[in-house]
């Protein structure tokens, strides 16, 4: 499960991907099964979860690992190379990049949320 917590100590992958809409879904499905049937069982992976922008035009992958070298050396597997091969056959480009959570903010439960919510 993920947890979002600032100095959390895992290392947060943000991956952007950009794909036309008529394949988000196809996006979608590739990383869903990639990761059942393939992170979930490298060292390191703590959680990973898939959003689909409304517009169609992205995928975001919201994933953490253990470390930065837990990642790195998922990056130096054959089977993982192979999926990002696949990954890129469907999507146009991808932005992948490393994070820290350094704040994050909620509506706390004796808080009355603002109108519309």
């Amino acid at each position: 499960m993920t947890t979002i917590q600032a100095d959390a100590p895992v290392a947060t992958l943000i991956n952007v991907f950009t794909v036309e809409p008529a394949r988000q879904a196809e996006l979608v499905a590739a990383l869903n099964q990639a990761t059942e049937q393939l992170f979930v069982g490298i060292p390191g992976f703590v959680s990973a979860n898939i959003h689909a922008s409304l517009d169609g035009a992205r995928v975001v992958n919201y994933a953490q690992w253990a470390s930065p070298e837990h990642f790195q050396a998922m990056l130096q597997r054959p089977d993982a190379q192979q999926h990002m091969g696949e990954i890129m056959r469907i999507a146009d480009n991808t932005e992948p990049r490393l994070f820290i959570v350094c704040a994050t903010h909620s509506v706390s439960a004796t808080t009355t949320p603002p109108a519309g919510r």
